[in-house]
Parts: C-alpha cells; structure tokens; sequence
C-alpha cells in the first residue's frame, strides 16, 4: 500500500483555513496541554520579580534554553523558601500559551529549591576571594572631581547606556570632553574587550595624551547572565589598577556586579554615573557667580579700609608751605620759651646775686669797723693777730671805722 504525502500547498486556496491569532494560540495551548501537562522542570531562576498582586513571575533557564514561569498568589504562598536568582529550583505546573503575547509559558503549581544556581555560587565565590584580598576595602576609594578636565567612558557604542551617559554630560557639561573606549558589554567575548578598553584609557592617562580625570564603566539593565561579564576576576582586577577613579553604572538599582564593588564609586544606573562625576554647567557658573559676588564685597571693604589709611597719612603728611608754616610757629614758641627762660634764669641769677650781695655787705670788715671795732697793723700794713708777737716800742696803727691813729706796743 502506497503512502500519500499531502502538503500545505497542495489544498487549493477556498479550502484553507485562516486562523485567528487567539484560536491558534489556544489551540497549540491545548495541544500542550494534552501532550506535556503536568510537567516537572529543573533549572535557575533569573529575572525574579514579584509583583504588587502576590503573583510571581521569572525565567527558568539552563544552558540550552530558557521559559518564562508564572507562579499565581495562591500557589506561591505555599512556599517554604523565598525564591531569588541563580537558584535552582523545580517547578512542577501546566505548559500553555499566555494569548495576549503569544508566548510559551508555565504556569507553576508547585516549586521547591534543589541547590544554589552555578552563577550565583561562582559570583559568591569570587567575591569572598576579592574581598578577602582587600579589592573591595573603603581605603581603595578615591573621591570624584566634581570638575574633571576629560572623562573616559567604557561601553558598548552601540548601546542605550552610551546615548544616556551622552545626553547627561552634553545637558550638564557640554564643554567636558568625553573620550569612548568602545566594547561588548555582553557575551563570551565581552570580558577581554571591557579589559582592552580600559587598558587603552590607561595608556591615554600614563603617556599624558588626555587629561581624563574619571572613567565611567556602564551598561544597562539585564538578567544575572546578561551582566556576567562584569563578574570576571580579571576585569576586577584591572578595575582595581586604574591610575584615576572609575565609575560603575551596570544594570538598575537592584543590579550589582563584581565591578561595583571595586569601583571607586557605585552608580544605580548610567545616567546616575555619569551626573556623578560632573557638576552642570548653571550650577557651576552660579557658584562662581557668588564666589565673584564675595570676592567683590572683600575686595570693596579692603579698598575702603586701605582709603580711610590713606586719608590719616594724607592729614599727616601736608604740603611743603603748610609743613613750613607749623615749623616756623614751633620755632616761635621755642623762641619764645627760651626768651622766657631766659628771663627767669637771669631774675633768679640777680636775686641770688642781690642775696650775696647782702650777706657780703655784712661781712664787709667796714661793717664791724662802724660798730666800734678796730683792727690793728704793724709798719708794713701786716694784721696783727697775736700780742705775744709784738716787742715793746714797735710801731702800730690802729683801723678805726673813720680814720687812723698809730701807738706803739707797750
């Protein structure tokens, strides 16, 4: 018996049948449904989040493939552990179609956790060894210039990160110079290129061709594996050798990778790394403008205080006719003084003359002579002071207050 093959094709066109997108996709549900349901699947859990609802959704992957999961209210408050990425996990529920996206999904009844998932163990592994090692220690943090003369940036050219770091520094910093150091920031490959490029901003900085004073290392949001490249031990450790601070801005806030934590500084997001490290222009020019404000202010008060200086000296220092003026009225009052010194000494002089005058007047021997005394002279006109000394018969003169009368000795 001859087996006939019939193909799609071969039904002319009024006999084919047009779907509807919903009717197919129930329909390959309900063909899931029949052929796989209930399923038990295995693998790790990435991109965990729970919604305000209760309900949990995720992705259950391995190294061939991945599904997304769905796990309602009802079922995920039977569970003992509280699910996260990189844990691996068996899920056991119904494989469908979710119709509005027309995509594969399981809808999970039951899960329970089998072991750490491999990325996170090797993530934690690795961060025990680097921290052990001092890579992540507060010491290592450099601060940021809020001025940087270049900033280097390593990313994908091709990525949204690179558009929003461009947006940010161009609306704050327009006059900054930005030197890309393009790579892959995703896959197998990205590692070594994210080495590379930081390595040809290093050589820009050592050889003194650009003045970058701060690197940004950025790229968007993803799961655990789309930011592994950023968990490699050889990239932590050129993060940890550049000569200038480096910026990480990987994935979303919630994100963090072996990067950040040996980065000077961490950013939530790219655009948050790249305001970071740039103050904005109107901010910049308003604080030099109160800066010139001060300045001003200082400066006004120094010349009124140096002013009111030069004024004492201008009273002090007059002109050469006043000056001679006031020199010529102290000569006149000295002159003066002296004249009257002068005065005073020759008046007290003449009294004390006056005085020695009197007191010689009294001593005066005519004086003694006009109160009765007399003195007496030998022939030569000698005092005689001593009467033993005379011989009889000598000849003597007597000094009245008026006259002479000579006697000899007895």
């Amino acid at each position: 018996m001859t087996s006939l093959q019939f193909s799609h094709d071969m039904i002319p066109p009024m006999q084919r049948q047009a779907w509807r997108v919903g009717a197919l996709c129930l329909a390959i549900g309900d063909s899931l449904q029949a052929r796989f349901n209930p399923v038990t699947v295995r693998g790790e859990v990435s991109s965990f989040t729970r919604a305000a609802s209760g309900h949990y959704y995720f992705t259950l992957k391995d190294s061939d493939g991945q599904l997304r999961v769905v796990m309602f209210k009802r079922a995920a408050m039977d569970l003992n552990f509280n699910p996260a990425d990189g844990q691996q996990v068996e899920v056991t529920g119904r494989l469908g179609v979710y119709e509005q996206r027309g995509e594969l999904q399981l809808v999970a009844e039951s899960m329970s956790r089998v072991g750490h998932g491999t990325l996170m163990e090797a993530f934690m592994r690795l961060k025990s060894k680097l921290e052990a090692e001092g890579l992540f220690d507060a010491e290592r943090k450099r601060p940021l210039s809020q001025h940087p003369r270049s900033i280097g940036v390593v990313t994908s050219s091709g990525a949204a990160a690179w558009g929003d770091v461009m947006t940010s520094l161009a609306r704050r910093v327009p006059h900054i110079p930005v030197v890309l150091a393009p790579a892959l920031v995703q896959g197998v490959d990205a590692p070594a290129e994210l080495i590379a490029a930081l390595h040809s901003l290093y050589e820009l900085i050592d050889e003194g061709r650009a003045a970058i004073d701060v690197i940004l290392l950025v790229r968007g949001g993803g799961s655990l594996e789309d930011l592994w490249a950023f968990n490699d031990e050889q990239l932590a450790y050129t993060i940890a050798q550049s000569p200038v601070p480096i910026v990480c801005g990987v994935g979303h806030e919630t994100d963090f990778s072996m990067a950040d934590f040996v980065a000077d500084v961490r950013a939530p997001t790219p655009t948050a790394a790249a305001e970071l490290c740039a103050t904005p222009t109107l901010q910049a020019t308003s604080r030099l403008a109160l800066q010139a404000e001060a300045l001003q202010r200082t400066s006004q008060r120094g010349l009124e205080r140096r002013g009111q200086f030069l004024d004492q000296l201008a009273r002090r220092l007059m002109q050469p006719s006043d000056q001679l003026r006031v020199q010529q009225n102290r000569l006149g009052t000295a002159a003066r003084l002296m004249q009257q010194g002068l005065r005073s000494s020759l008046l007290e002089r003449q009294y004390r003359l006056a005085q020695c005058d009197a007191r010689l007047a009294l001593l005066h021997p005519q004086k003694v002579l006009d109160r009765g005394f007399a003195w007496v002279s030998d022939e030569a006109g000698q005092v005689v002071k001593d009467a033993s000394a005379l011989q009889a018969g000598q000849p003597l003169a007597l000094h009245l207050a008026k006259g002479v009368r000579h006697a000899r000795a007895l």
